[in-house]
């Protein structure tokens, strides 16, 4: 199959059902490894494939123009050490596939420790957390601050589920910091928001956002323009993604990074902390050169780099693969929009 760059609204019906296919034979939320096992590597595809989605056809490590259902896998193996049933299909129907190796994707939380810097106003792309309580309460964490955003008047923080609202576990209301507890956050001086909303993740179904909304203590706490070089947004108005896109983010730990949309519909299955969580549809990253992100760049805007529009929030990844739910869909789902 060859077609103009797709969006997500022009994906052909035949790949489509293909990618529903593949995700129903191979992506199983229950079909891993348990987590404490003999010490052997397996290349079973229930124990390998992390994600499926729809791309480009790689060959010779460049991107063709063949669109193709692309299965992300922790570990490529070469075709003559697999079985017959245990290789990937090399068509779906009449779409072609090909074989990613991403390694596992994990919830991007904390790094060791750094500090990073408070700011008054706290703007979009530096360090934000909240307090464990209940659970593992000497820990301390930190991801990103996403963007300002206006829910019926109230000015408030949107980042990530994970980042906010500690995977559905902590209670409305509870204190949001910059920075956050991790770089040097102090629980009497540095709150700046409580927690306002969240999606709830699932463990019983796919999802389809992680994202969460804090209600600062007082607007002037916070600044709309994201940190340098990205700057002011030219419109808060998301962008509809399409491949190739050139994107850039600002999180707080690999700071400012750029890079392309490889993927428009990818179905994946997640890391957390509370367990391996699936999501569906979700947009594929990969950097200009080296990372696009790392564990505490969670909650980042990524923003279109020409447009200066939002187009997603990113919430996962790998060392090579950034995983980021459509801003779209971010902003129907709690209700909100963002502010420049």
């Amino acid at each position: 199959m060859t077609a103009h760059p797709l969006t997500r609204d022009t994906i052909p019906d035949a790949l489509r059902q293909a990618k529903a296919e593949a995700v129903a034979q191979f992506l199983r939320p229950g079909a891993r490894a348990p987590a404490y096992a003999a010490y052997a590597a397996v290349a079973a595809p229930e124990a390998n494939v992390v994600g499926i989605g729809i791309g480009r056809k790689v060959s010779r490590g460049r991107a063709t123009t063949r669109q193709c259902i692309t299965f992300y896998v922790i570990r490529k193996v070469h075709k003559d050490a697999l079985s017959a049933d245990d290789r990937l299909p090399a068509r779906l129907g009449k779409a072609a596939t090909d074989v990613v190796e991403t390694g596992e994707f994990f919830a991007f939380a904390s790094p060791p420790p750094r500090v990073r810097s408070r700011l008054r106003p706290a703007r979009p792309g530096c360090s934000i957390g909240f307090k464990f309580t209940g659970h593992d309460t000497n820990m301390v964490m930190a991801g990103t601050f996403g963007a300002v955003a206006s829910l019926g008047g109230r000015t408030v923080i949107l980042s990530n589920n994970h980042v906010l609202a500690d995977e559905n576990r902590l209670p409305i209301g509870s204190p949001i910091f910059q920075p956050g507890l991790l770089d040097g956050g102090n629980e009497a001086t540095d709150v700046v928001a409580h927690l306002t909303k969240f999606i709830a993740l699932s463990a019983a179904q796919p999802n389809a956002v992680d994202c969460a909304i804090a209600e600062v203590t007082s607007p002037k706490l916070v600044s709309a323009a994201v940190l340098l070089p990205i700057g002011k947004l030219k419109s808060g108005s998301p962008l509809p993604a399409k491949e190739r896109l050139e994107v850039e983010k600002v999180g707080r730990t690999t700071a400012y990074t750029r890079g392309r949309i490889t993927d428009l519909s990818a179905d994946v299955k997640i890391r957390y902390e509370t367990g391996m969580l699936t999501f569906a549809d979700q947009l594929l990253i990969e950097a200009e050169s080296g990372p696009f992100s790392a564990a505490g760049d969670s909650g980042s805007l990524i923003v279109a780099k020409q447009a200066k529009r939002p187009v997603a929030l990113l919430f996962a990844g790998s060392d090579t693969h950034t995983i980021a739910n459509p801003i779209g869909e971010v902003l129907s789902a709690l209700g909100i929009g963002i502010v420049v």
